[in-house]
């Protein structure tokens, strides 16, 4: 009977954790590092603050674990896409889409990721994992260029860092800055339609930026 009550405090501790983090990023996406209290992420969980020093040591480890998670998620979620099996134009086109919806889909990353920037990413210093990540999606960028030149489609000598960057950017700028951008430019940044032009342009201009 030892080994299966074994397994269940593993699962039990699992699912914990789970919650925990699941919690965890909620708060931190909606009031940041500073503004998140660890009794509210622990009610949240359905947990207690002694359960979150157990299993993560402090409020700042429980922060860069969940900013780790987020960045380790869209970094799989583009390996998923299966880019060096589709034209370089289709792929870069495909990872321009992907990169939007994602952002749509989950605001908390573009929240998360405007915290750690106000506190100079000394969290995200803490992880060697996403350096690793963040290498192979930069030589994935590499390889959709690289096959783009020799089509005979694309510029020669783009840096993979600099497109992934504007990449980022043109959908990241677009939705961070909706509220303002919506009065100060009288548009409805989140119209249907408006979303569909906004992507529409950005594919545009991400591939007249590396074509020939």
């Amino acid at each position: 009977m030892a080994e299966p009550q074994k397994q269940k405090r593993v699962r039990d501790a699992e699912a914990t954790q789970k919650r925990i983090l699941q919690a965890a990023k909620t708060e931190f996406a909606k009031k940041g590092f500073g503004g998140t209290r660890v009794d509210v992420i622990a009610e949240r969980a359905n947990a207690n603050k002694r359960m979150i020093y157990h299993y993560f040591g402090s409020k700042e480890n429980l922060f860069s674990k969940v900013l780790e998670e987020a960045y380790l998620d869209i970094r799989h979620a583009e390996q998923k896409l299966k880019l060096d099996h589709l034209d370089p134009e289709e792929a870069l086109k495909a990872l321009v889409v992907f990169t939007w919806k994602y952002y749509l889909k989950n605001p908390e990353f573009l929240t998360l990721v405007n915290s750690e920037n106000l506190h100079k990413a000394k969290h995200l210093k803490q992880s060697d994992t996403l350096l690793d990540v963040s290498r192979q999606f930069v030589q994935m960028v590499q390889n959709i260029l690289e096959r783009g030149v020799e089509k005979g489609v694309f510029r020669d000598g783009i840096d993979p860092v600099q497109l992934n960057i504007t990449i980022a950017a043109v959908s990241y700028y677009y939705l961070t800055n909706r509220f303002t951008g919506s009065i100060l430019f009288e548009r409805d940044f989140m119209n249907k339609d408006n979303l569909a032009e906004r992507l529409q342009f950005n594919i545009d201009t991400i591939l007249k930026m590396v074509k020939l």
